[in-house]
């Protein structure tokens, strides 16, 4: 009979989702609605979206932003392209997010083979008005990442074609525009774990450290006028010991440069090495992240940058103990997991503020180092990494594979390809000191001889050639010993995870020993979960606010014995919660810090004193600091009892009754809820409905 209920509900739901789509081609742009939203979602404007240039290491003065609503259709593979769209969606965050205006999944791939079909394919559309151009003038359309298959065509013609969900990618549209009005036209795949391309943590099944997809256009679009001979990508190299930078500016020819930084401006040509002398180099560090402004002129062509002066090793300590070394000085990297989803906007921050404060929020905690994991962000986030003094580590993102598998040719072949463009596209970041090559076993492959090629691509950053190569819960035994020795072959480095307590890995003659990840310690704040109907996840369960600041003061403290043994970095996970993970020092919707920002820094300022200067990094944070205690199911039955029925009240005890097993209490409490429910077919309340129903009498 429960079934039959549930059934009903759900054909009730869907038939009242297939009328609204039919309409959803009339309406204005609206915000898909949401449990939770950041304070930054209702700052989006759809005719206003991240007007920021997106390419802050290559500034043109001359581009027009493409942001801003777009039609969309959802078609079977092989479709042509359509006529009729399906509505209107808001670029460039992803369909899958509410503020894209759509909040739609793609379905999932109908087989999995070697080289599988996704079951649908996203078409985009919009008209734009082509710049006028001089002669031998060029129009260049650029994306700034789009998941994962692109197929872009310009009034129809087929313009270019680009795989990767994490590398940006521009297209010469000259010969394919025309005065006035024209339509561009983008067909996306992205099949997810039934393909070939690196997916990070999207999954079509959600749950767990596993999070929601973040299809389609998730990067700014945008034009720009460039001469016949135009520059293409510049790479900035500085050198700390002798004083300089070397800048190549590569073009598509031959052609005389200058470049004007640190008081000189000096000549050369492209495609070749200049060398510019830096006298009384200012360094960046965490502590003075100090940046040089370039100007780089190539004909007409003219193009702002800026590079720091910074240095990344790994060195002996007075006591012999291999460290890491910025700038010639020992340098702990206390960081902390950053995974970039919003509940919001899921791959793609809702503002450039946005994006901004997360680096603000983790520097305020005390931290001087980032783990981006398992996610390339956009161009500008680094860009604010430079600007604030954040450290960080990138992880490249894991190869396509079953686990327990190695991944097939095609996804080792994807993974290296797009590994390469990351690698290039990221190398002007001072604030960018580490490359993450796996995490976890997960795809690895090659380990060693990938391991060499990265540093050789990149010998000016330190290489982690196996994040968490073992997983431990706070001891090492022998065997995992062995297996960190192996490992850690070609890398500077050897790490372990532990949860949730730290742990050491053992030393390795010229690699510094360091916790790629540790902690997690999961609270729940009510009112702003994601997923309330999802169990909260943390390594370990869940507590209060207060527990958590003692147990997190325990860890640091435990990491200051580590770290005189030798520990020169260390991960704590996570600083915002992520879906259906609880265990961020803040809220998933960043309204609440789980501790005062004053006490995680000086919590971490047993570990790292300079942390304590990263006050002036709070000026602009501002959160709520969550209730240190928590109300356990006894305690918010009593206030039931005694006349608390306020919705948010009901919905929680109903749900802390599932768990307690007490099916009475929730099923009458869960009646209560029903009936104030303005919305029951909302997907959240559905699933409410179904957890408490449990005959045909019950009103749900």
């Amino acid at each position: 009979m429960k079934r039959c209920i549930i059934g009903s509900v759900i054909l009730l739901l869907f038939s009242t989702i297939a009328y609204t789509q039919k309409k959803v081609s009339d309406a204005k742009y609206k915000m898909k609605s949401l449990t939770i939203a950041t304070r930054w979602a209702k700052d989006v404007n759809p005719k206003n979206v991240l007007p920021e240039y997106p390419r802050p290491q290559m500034v043109r003065s001359n581009w027009i932003n493409l942001n801003g609503l777009w039609e969309y259709a959802i078609l079977k593979p092989g479709a042509q392209m359509p006529s009729q769209f399906d509505g209107k969606i808001l670029v460039p965050f992803p369909i899958e997010s509410a503020l894209s205006g759509v909040g739609k999944k793609l379905d999932p791939p109908a087989s999995y083979n070697k080289i599988p079909v996704p079951q649908n394919e996203l078409w985009y559309k919009r008209k734009f008005n082509a710049p006028e151009l001089k002669e031998r003038e060029k129009l260049l359309l650029n994306f700034g990442a789009v998941s994962w298959e692109a197929t872009v065509y310009v009034n129809g013609k087929e313009a270019g074609h680009h795989t990767g969900s994490y590398t940006a990618f521009s297209i010469d549209v000259t010969e394919f525009i025309h005065r006035g009005e024209n339509e561009l036209t983008v067909k996306v795949a992205n099949p997810l774990e039934n393909g070939i391309g690196p997916r990070g943590k999207q999954t079509l099944s959600p749950g767990t450290i596993w999070y929601t997809p973040s299809s389609g256009i998730w990067q700014t679009v945008w034009l720009e006028k460039v001469p016949a001979t135009y520059i293409k990508n510049i790479k900035i190299t500085p050198d700390v010991d002798r004083s300089q930078v070397y800048i190549t500016v590569n073009a598509t020819g031959s052609s005389n440069v200058t470049v004007a930084t640190a008081g000189k401006t000096v000549s050369g040509q492209s495609n070749s090495q200049i060398t510019i002398p830096v006298s009384n180099a200012k360094l960046w560090s965490p502590d003075q992240p100090y940046l040089y402004d370039a100007e780089i002129k190539m004909g007409t062509d003219v193009v702002k940058s800026y590079f720091g002066m910074r240095k990344i090793e790994i060195k002996k300590d007075q006591e012999g103990i291999d460290r890491i070394y910025l700038n010639n000085k020992y340098t702990y990297n206390l960081g902390t997991l950053d995974q970039g989803f919003w509940p919001d906007g899921l791959y793609t921050a809702p503002t450039d503020v946005a994006l901004k404060f997360d680096i603000e929020a983790i520097k305020a905690m005390g931290f001087n180092t980032i783990r981006k994991h398992i996610k390339v962000e956009p161009a500008r986030w680094y860009y604010h990494a430079d600007k604030l003094g954040m450290l960080v580590w990138q992880d490249l993102v894991q190869p396509a594979s079953k686990f327990g598998k190695p991944p097939v040719d095609e996804a080792k072949n994807e993974f290296e390809k797009e590994s390469a463009e990351i690698i290039e596209q990221l190398t002007n970041y001072p604030s960018i000191t580490t490359w993450v090559l796996f995490n976890e076993h997960w795809g690895e492959y090659d380990q060693g001889r990938l391991t060499k090629w990265v540093k050789s691509t990149d010998p000016t950053r330190l290489v982690n050639g196996h994040s968490g190569s073992v997983i431990v819960s706070g001891k090492v035994n022998e065997a995992a010993m062995q297996e960190i020795i192996l490992r850690s072959q070609s890398s500077d480095m050897t790490d372990i995870h532990s949860y949730p307590l730290p742990a050491m890995a053992i030393h390795v003659k010229g690699k510094a020993n360091v916790l790629g990840e540790f902690g997690g310690i999961g609270v729940q704040v009510q009112g702003h979960l994601f997923d309330d109907i999802a169990a909260g996840w943390g390594y370990g369960g869940t507590v209060s606010a207060g527990t958590m600041c003692k147990q997190y003061s325990t860890m640091i403290d435990s990491l200051v014995v580590n770290e005189k043994r030798g520990l020169s970095a260390s991960i704590y996970t996570q600083p915002f919660d992520v879906e259906t993970e609880q265990n961020g020092l803040m809220t998933y919707d960043r309204q609440v810090i789980k501790m005062p920002v004053e006490i995680i820094r000086k919590i971490n300022a047993k570990l790292w004193p300079a942390t304590l200067n990263y006050a002036v990094a709070a000026r602009n944070f501002t959160a709520k600091i969550a209730d240190t205690s928590k109300k356990d199911y006894e305690q918010l039955l009593n206030e039931y009892e005694a006349g608390k029925k306020d919705s948010a009240t009901l919905r929680a005890l109903a749900l802390m009754a599932i768990s307690a097993k007490d099916r009475e209490t929730a099923s009458a409490v869960g009646r209560a809820y029903i009936t104030l429910l303005k919305n029951p077919l909302s997907e959240t309340n559905v699933r409410f409905i179904s957890l408490i129903t449990n005959n045909s009498k019950h009103p749900g």
